[in-house]
C-alpha cells in the first residue's frame, strides 16, 4: 500500500486512476448495503403484517371466549 501512495504522490494520472477505482469500489459496496437494507425493510414489513394478523385473531378469540363464558353464566342464572 505504501508504494501505491508513493506513486500517487509523484504521478497525478496514477492518483486519478486509483481514486476512480476506489470510488467504484465504494459505489459497489454502497449498492450492496442498500440492497441488504431494502431486503431487511421488506422482511420487517412482512413480519409486522403477520404480527398484526396474529394480534387481531388472538383478540377476537379472547372476546368470543369471554362472551361465551358470560352467556353461559347468564343462562345458568335464569
Amino acid at each position: 500500500m505504501s508504494s501505491t501512495i508513493e506513486i500517487e504522490k509523484t504521478n497525478l494520472e496514477a492518483h486519478v486512476d486509483l481514486c476512480a477505482q476506489r470510488y467504484e469500489n465504494i459505489e459497489h459496496r454502497l449498492d450492496a448495503i442498500e440492497h441488504k437494507v431494502s431486503t431487511l425493510q421488506d422482511t420487517i414489513e412482512k413480519s409486522h403484517n403477520s404480527m398484526v394478523k396474529v394480534i387481531i385473531s388472538t383478540a377476537g378469540t379472547v372476546v368470543v371466549g369471554v362472551l361465551t363464558v358470560l352467556i353461559t353464566i347468564l343462562t345458568k342464572m335464569a
